[in-house]
């Protein structure tokens, strides 16, 4: 898709605006409210399961594979529309969405309208992160964006926090208010918790939505035009990663003999490896089937299903932007960018697998209770995501200032390439103590990895192609991290015995992979940065 753009030459001196705080302000509450509202689910989940009836692998459903999939395949359109439209609106009406989405599991009676609940939200945060990212790269000059992407780190670690104690706290006093049943509405405790964590969303919603929009690509020089129908081609993306519908709009678009062959040898290969690695953890650590809505559903089938899923629609997109938009297929289809999502599915595959089971290793290693457990390492893990990227910030941007894009990606390479001994260090601890006083190092160092990741992904693309980048990676993000961190750990906890402490260190084997990526990188970045413009015009954009 060639496109017109006014270039013109950013200040490099330039300093963070009032509009600029006051944006990183609102999209890093809206960054809160969807940790908030994606994660309560899973501290009000015995509630739950004991009021409604709901197994294990029902709750695992809604947990992982209803949100993950939904929320994975719908941030691609989200992400072009955060292209063409006016991202205020986009993100200030999907938080809304959500928000009542979350609040509608508040009137569950069963699975099915929880699992309403679970899809709505996910489909509703599909637009959260790209949008947010792409607003403060519009409203924070280059040389101070680590400080930007800070900010959101700061917005995810304090909605985690807040989603494991809030969610206990609100739900106990309730019942504890009415312990003979007799609330208003009938609620019960956890029912309250869900309407109390998504009132926020909507006046917050409010605000982002009157906000204005920042100018897309003035502080990089590049303003990008217009898009005359950002809805349309967000249908069509919709269209095309789909599976099933895929075929229609190859079809459509004319495709070569060349691209069927892709995707149908693609399709076969995807099968082939998701069919090994299902009889591979089938035979590593056997499970029982499970019960989801009298059906037997073989987990190790499910999770590869959901896996293979994913990867079919990473390849029917980079077919898309092949057929439709060669700019952003040149752009995007870079070895530091395709590497550093990599890093970044590696890391979160790490990340979901250690926060996703520590609870539980605190209750079964230490005999800590739940209510204990949620809120000492809740407010923990809250306060310490958010002193790692203030320090991050400021760092990245510092090291930018003095060795450009390279100085980024060593301070990522140091924080993944030493944190897999500290962690293993944490995870080894004899009491809680030591535990926590070991996991405050581990965490400091683990959480300077993201703002400069983020930035350098945003960075390496043009301005008007931010949104759709960042959606690549979430669904790249998704499946390493919520599809593959938790079950990795879950499966090898089963085949030990239940040995928690050892399955988390063991996630930690992911770590050298990422590592090589990183030095891949380290070589390539400023090779493949100063080439950006001139692969965007090879694919025919008007710069």
């Amino acid at each position: 898709m060639a496109t017109s753009a006014e270039t013109e030459k950013p200040n490099p001196s330039a300093g963070i605006t009032r509009a600029g705080w006051y944006a990183l302000t609102l999209v890093s509450a809206a960054q809160a409210m969807s940790l908030l509202d994606r994660q309560i689910l899973s501290i009000l989940a015995t509630d739950i399961r004991r009021d409604l009836g709901i197994g294990d692998a029902e709750l695992g459903l809604l947990y992982g594979t209803v949100f993950a999939l939904f929320y994975a395949l719908f941030s691609l359109p989200l992400g072009r529309l955060v292209d063409g439209w006016i991202r205020t609106r986009l993100l200030g009406i999907c938080l809304c969405a959500w928000s009542f989405c979350a609040g509608l599991a508040a009137f569950a009676n069963g699975f099915l309208l929880l699992a309403i609940s679970r899809l709505g939200v996910g489909i509703g945060e599909g637009a959260t992160q790209p949008a947010a990212n792409s607003i403060i790269f519009d409203s924070f000059p280059r040389n101070r964006r680590g400080i930007g992407m800070a900010g959101l780190g700061i917005g995810l670690a304090l909605g985690l926090g807040l989603s494991m104690t809030l969610g206990g706290i609100v739900a106990e006093w309730w019942d504890g208010l009415y312990p003979d049943g007799d609330a208003p509405l009938g609620f019960a405790g956890w029912q309250f918790a869900f309407i109390v964590a998504s009132l926020p969303g909507f006046p917050l919603a409010y605000l982002i939505y009157t906000m204005k929009e920042p100018e897309r690509g003035a502080m990089d020089g590049i303003k990008a035009p217009e898009d005359p129908h950002p809805f349309k081609a967000s249908a069509n993306v919709l269209g095309a990663v789909t599976p099933g519908s895929n075929w229609f709009y190859l079809w459509h678009r004319n495709a070569g003999a060349k691209q069927w062959a892709i995707n149908f040898i693609g399709l076969a290969v995807i099968l082939a490896l998701c069919t090994g690695m299902t009889l591979m953890t089938q035979s590593f650590s056997p499970r029982p089937s499970l019960d989801v809505m009298g059906l037997p559903v073989d987990p190790h089938i499910l999770q590869w299903s959901v896996v293979g899923f994913g990867m079919f629609v990473i390849l029917n997109l980079f077919q898309s932007f092949k057929l439709t938009d060669k700019p952003t297929y040149n752009v995007v289809l870079s070895p530091s960018l395709i590497l550093l999502m990599v890093v970044g599915g590696l890391q979160t595959s790490i990340n979901y697998g250690v926060m996703g089971f520590t609870p539980s290793f605190l209750i079964r290693d230490f005999g800590l209770s739940p209510a204990q457990a949620g809120v000492q390492f809740g407010l923990l893990a809250a306060g310490l995501g958010m002193v790692g990227p203030i320090v991050a910030g400021p760092l990245s941007d510092w090291l930018t200032s003095r060795m450009g894009m390279r100085g980024m990606v060593l301070l990522v390479l140091v924080s993944l390439g030493i944190s897999p001994f500290f962690g293993i260090w944490a995870f080894s601890a004899d009491d809680p103590g030591s535990f926590y006083l070991r996991f405050v190092a581990y965490s400091l160092i683990l959480t300077l990895w993201l703002p400069p990741a983020y930035a350098l992904m945003l960075g390496l693309v043009l301005p008007r192609m931010r949104g759709i980048t960042f959606s690549t990676y979430t669904i790249v993000m998704t499946l390493l991290g919520l599809g593959i961190g938790p079950y990795f750990v879950g499966i090898v906890s089963d085949r030990n015995g239940g040995d928690l402490g050892q399955a988390i260190m063991s996630v930690n084997l992911l770590a050298p992979l990422a590592v090589i990526c990183l030095l891949i990188v380290l070589m390539r970045v400023k090779r493949d940065e100063s080439t950006m413009l001139d692969r965007a015009r090879k694919g025919g954009e008007v710069l």
